[in-house]
């Protein structure tokens, strides 16, 4: 990618697109360029034919080949305020919670509480902090999500070819995510599988809730038993088949069994006679991915449970 100066968008520039960036869009290549930059005005200057590639103009829609030279025309764009840094411990803590790192990929696990990106109030998320903690790396993304307050494994992509890579296992289901949840209840073993299709709602607050709803998007979990806790709770495996927002939370309230510490789907009885028990935070931990990787071969990686969860459930186990 281009190199950094101190005022990138103050004079045409030239650019030559490494082979790692093959097929993506010039709009979005641009996008993350021109960072500051309004949408209206990318697209703009690519319409007004400001923006070349290989001196000739492109649509929005041309995908990018290595060896292109794009040429960027100066653009005007407000100061924005310098990002947060990580602090010391969380920068110990991030680097203490990588699970598994090559040249394409780090794996991590992630603590609960953490966003995965800034955003909505959130200054510095996970990706914000690695992006700080590894500036030798001049590409990091997100390739998939978690909820805030849920742990464990995260994927980042290192190279644009990774996380393309990546991308297309998602979508070709060559990728296995198995979490543990702490559930309210009994769950049964013969439950083993939750086919309830599910919309987003959004309330009058703003809010944004999931629900079981007939004319939802199809979506499927598989369940399976892992540790009775008396009648009280139980700690299930969850492995979502599909990959809607908060499936396994949401298919675990239409249950019957929210999980222990969700304050959205859960319930406010249960949660604070846990919290009194230890157990302060979602019950909700991405405990294994199984990956194919970028290189070649397939890869199983395991995020430990936090202890404090651990020593809670032995705790109620008596």
């Amino acid at each position: 990618m281009s190199e950094k100066i101190s005022s990138p968008n103050a004079a045409v520039r030239f650019v030559e697109i490494a082979a790692d960036f093959d097929g993506q869009r010039i709009d979005n290549f641009l996008r993350t360029e021109l960072k500051g930059v309004p949408k209206s005005l990318i697209y703009r200057i690519l319409r007004k034919g400001e923006v070349r590639v290989n001196k000739k103009r492109v649509k929005p829609e041309y995908k990018l080949q290595g060896g292109d030279l794009i040429r960027i025309p100066p653009v005007r764009v407000a100061e924005r305020a310098e990002a947060p840094k990580p602090s010391d411990n969380l920068q110990r803590v991030l680097e203490d919670a990588i699970l598994y790192e090559d040249k394409d990929l780090i794996v991590v696990n992630k603590p609960s509480g953490l966003a995965v990106h800034g955003g909505s109030g959130v200054s510095l998320g996970l990706i914000e902090a690695f992006r700080q903690i590894r500036p030798e790396c001049r590409f990091l993304e997100l390739v998939h999500r978690l909820d805030r307050d849920t742990s464990g494994c995260i994927m980042i992509a290192k190279k644009r070819s990774a996380l393309k890579f990546m991308h297309e296992a998602l979508q070709k289901s060559r990728i296995t995510k198995i979490y543990n949840a702490l559930v309210d209840g009994a769950w049964s073993d013969r439950k083993r599988r939750i086919d309830a299709p599910l919309r987003k709602n959004e309330l009058k607050s703003g809010e944004r809730v999931v629900k079981v709803q007939a004319d939802g998007k199809a979506c499927l979990t598989e369940y399976k038993v892992l540790r009775r806790i008396g009648r009280l709770v139980t700690l299930v495996e969850a492995r979502p088949i599909t990959g809607r927002t908060h499936q396994i939370r949401v298919h675990c309230q239409f249950a019957g069994h929210p999980i222990i510490g969700d304050e959205k789907y859960g319930t406010d009885q249960m949660n604070r006679r846990m919290r009194d028990e230890g157990i302060k935070r979602l019950f909700l931990h991405a405990a294994e991915l199984r990956i194919p990787l970028p290189g070649g071969g397939r890869m199983v990686i395991k995020a430990p449970l936090d202890k404090q969860l651990l020593s809670a459930m032995d705790a109620l186990d008596v």
